[in-house]
């Protein structure tokens, strides 16, 4: 097997000789920079899909003498991001040896367990149950991946026929099976039967191929899968229309926007019957083309074929029976015509796994869609956070790819039911879910923070997200939601937040953030209204411009945001929280600040009405009172440093400590402290706690409630 090209037509040529050239023959560093350029292109393998492997001697550690060890991408991980530690090493005369213990397919579960006798580096990643499809196959360098292109013939109904054609016998078929040791037995009796082949395609699943450099499998890897794209490209559309041709068209991109954020509160709250889900939504052109067609309502109930596929989105979608014009902001309207099509697949899937449980099955999880279809306008995805819904409608994408070149060349075929299910409900698969870390106090919840550009709003940002939450950041000043955006990507990462600039006295931009928040997360669970200014000044110096800002800002502000959060919370009918940030000036009478004290006061009669108000609907509203939080706060602009100061009789510089000091605690206050009292509100200690002020202000003893 040898192959020259560089050029390829459907995939990139990433290799770079001169970074290579500084790897100076370390064959493990050349595998995890294979790994990554592999993973870099999605049209070779999805997210966390596939592994790769290398063989090359090394000294054993007890012996001292020269071995051959195999490093292969160990359990879990992603090989666009892979690094060492994500790889597994294993002696591999060790694990050939297993052959002569395994008792057969009915056993093959209790090999994963003797892996770990065969660890050559005992800090390296735990072995992944592909690891025996690695350790048969005599190659230096192998390559298993998912690509698209593959995997629309493996899972062709002529999908041997069409790979022994198309290469001319080069490439071996091994029907589909479930991973594990018997199925890299099989590999290697296709390969003695198959003498020189250059890969082999899995049914259903995926392709293997190698070389005997790393080089040689990359290339080898590249040239395979573009042979494959362009097999497909070459029929798709020739003999017939893609999925039958369109059968509705899609709306202008602005509406299927519109008509998205205002059903995603709907489907989030019905998605989230057992526990709280995060929503994703996608209007990609594949996608549409996809639901748009004659073939939908053919091939959506199959299912996927690529196990990695079928994990991540489950048994099979649902279509929801709206038309693409259809108003759907009557909520009533919309619930009870959606509420039958979720009992229905729920139903289904309870069937399913009733139909296909083994006696040591485990016990049935979360019967709610993953993916849900709606023609004309796009595709949703619920998970339990933003990264598994992402990724999982990047799958579905990918098995719509998967399809509509199964559909080209000839028939596409799902994997039959039960043999999904054992995939699904794999007790291997369930071990390493029980393996994942427990979830965060706000897992699954999303939180809008006004004023998080800075100051307390970026603290209670930040606690929230750490604690798990997708934060929605806004700001009217767009130079500090500019910083905190790129402080949140970096600290983060892009699936924990979205950002609005939000001006909370222009409803246009409560309703744009809101929608955002629909859009990017699929609803809303807190908000909290930090948002604010502050105008010190004695009585005959206010103005009525001073007046009407500090109303319009902390009240009305206030009032119209809650408005919009609570519309959407009514919508999902899952409960929700309101925090209000007010001040110990709404309690404590001083000088110099009526027009604030006053707003401030306020603000917190207005969120025991809400209280009182929202209860039914099981929203609590909370109130949190600081006290001079000077750190990085907006509420020291503006001169208002200046005149509690003059106030006081003091000095600008002498305010913290004179703060501090008439505390009880005699305690400055910091914008993480208010975090904190917001967090104890919402993250699960206080769920039957609503209309309550908590004071964070060190001890003000005028401030005591009684």
């Amino acid at each position: 097997m040898s192959v020259s090209t560089k050029e390829f037509k459907n995939v990139s040529y990433l290799w770079d000789d001169e970074k290579v050239a500084s790897m100076k023959g370390d064959e493990v560093a050349l595998l995890i920079y294979r790994s990554n350029l592999l993973g870099a292109d999605l049209r070779l393998t999805n997210y966390g899909g596939g592994n790769t492997s290398c063989k090359a001697m090394a000294k054993d550690p007890l012996t001292g003498k020269d071995v051959e060890v195999m490093w292969v991408k160990g359990s879990g991980g992603d090989l666009g991001t892979m690094k060492r530690n994500g790889l597994a090493a294993l002696y591999v005369d060790k694990l050939r040896a297993l052959q002569n213990i395994y008792r057969g397919i009915e056993y093959e579960d209790e090999m994963v367990e003797l892996f770990n006798h065969c660890i050559y580096d005992l800090a390296s990643k735990a072995p992944s149950i592909d690891t025996p499809l690695h350790a048969f196959l005599p190659f230096k360098h192998i390559d298993h991946l998912h690509p698209d292109a593959a995997i629309a013939i493996a899972a062709a109904k002529d999908g041997k026929k069409i790979t022994q054609e198309l290469f001319q016998g080069t490439i071996g078929w091994v029907e589909w099976q479930k991973p594990g040791f018997d199925l890299g037995l099989k590999l290697k009796e296709c390969l003695d039967a198959n003498s020189g082949i250059r890969g082999i395609m899995l049914g259903s699943h995926g392709l293997f191929t190698w070389g005997d450099t790393s080089y040689e499998s990359y290339i080898n890897t590249l040239a395979v899968i573009d042979r494959c794209a362009d097999y497909l490209n070459e029929n798709i559309g020739k003999t017939k229309p893609v999925f039958g041709g369109a059968k509705i068209q899609s709306l202008p991109k602005e509406e299927r926007l519109a008509k998205a954020g205002t059903l995603a509160p709907v489907l989030r709250g019905f998605c989230s019957s057992e526990s709280r889900m995060i929503g994703h939504f996608t209007d990609d052109e594949r996608v549409l083309e996809y639901i748009n067609s004659k073939d939908l309502s053919r091939l959506a109930p199959l299912g996927t074929s690529c196990p990695d596929h079928f994990l991540r989105t489950k048994i099979s979608p649902l279509v929801l029976p709206l038309d693409a014009s259809e108003d759907v902001s009557n909520v009533k309207d919309i619930k009870e015509k959606l509420a039958p099509e979720f009992e229905a697949y729920r139903k289904m899937y309870a069937d399913y796994y009733n139909t296909c449980k083994h006696p040591n099955s485990p016990a049935m999880r979360d019967a709610n869609p993953v993916v849900i279809l709606y023609p004309g306008v796009g595709m949703f995805t619920f998970a339990k956070n933003k990264q598994t819904a992402r990724v999982a409608a990047e799958f579905y994408i990918n098995a719509i790819n998967v399809m509509k070149g199964a559909e080209a060349i000839s028939e596409y075929t799902s994997l039959p039911r039960q043999e999904a299910f054992n995939i699904e409900y794999w007790l291997l698969e369930e071990a390493k879910l029980q393996r994942l870390p427990k979830p965060k106090a706000l897992t699954g919840r999303i939180a809008l923070v006004t004023g998080s550009g800075g100051g307390i709003g970026k603290a209670i940002a930040k606690k929230f997200a750490e604690e798990g939450a997708c934060v929605i950041l806004s700001d009217n000043n767009v130079d500090r939601l500019g910083l905190a955006k790129d402080e949140f990507n970096k600290e983060f990462g892009k699936d924990s937040f979205a950002h609005s600039e939000l001006d909370v006295t222009d409803f246009t931009t409560i309703q744009k953030t809101f929608h955002l928040a629909a859009l990017a997360f699929g609803g809303i669970d807190i908000i909290v209204n930090n948002a604010g200014l502050s105008i010190s000044k004695p009585i005959e110096e206010h103005t009525e411009a001073d007046w009407y800002l500090l109303y319009d800002v902390l009240v009305k502000g206030q009032f119209f945001v809650t408005q919009a959060g609570v519309e959407i919370m009514r919508k999902q009918a899952i409960g929700g929280d309101v925090l209000n940030i007010v001040s110990k000036n709404a309690l404590v009478s001083g000088p110099n600040n009526a027009a604030y004290g006053a707003a401030k006061a306020a603000q917190l009669h207005m969120s025991r009405l809400n209280a009182a108000e929202l209860g039914k609907d099981k929203i609590h509203v909370n109130v949190v009172n600081p006290d001079a939080v000077i750190s990085g706060s907006n509420i020291w602009n503006n001169g208002w440093a200046e005149g509690r100061a003059k106030a006081y009789g003091i000095t600008v510089e002498e305010l913290p400590a004179y703060y501090a000091k008439r505390t009880l605690l005699n305690e400055s206050i910091l914008p993480e402290d208010i975090a904190n009292a917001c967090f104890a509100f919402v993250g699960g200690l206080l769920n039957k706690s609503t209309g309550n002020i908590l004071n964070v202000d060190g001890g003000v003893a005028a401030a005591f409630l009684r």
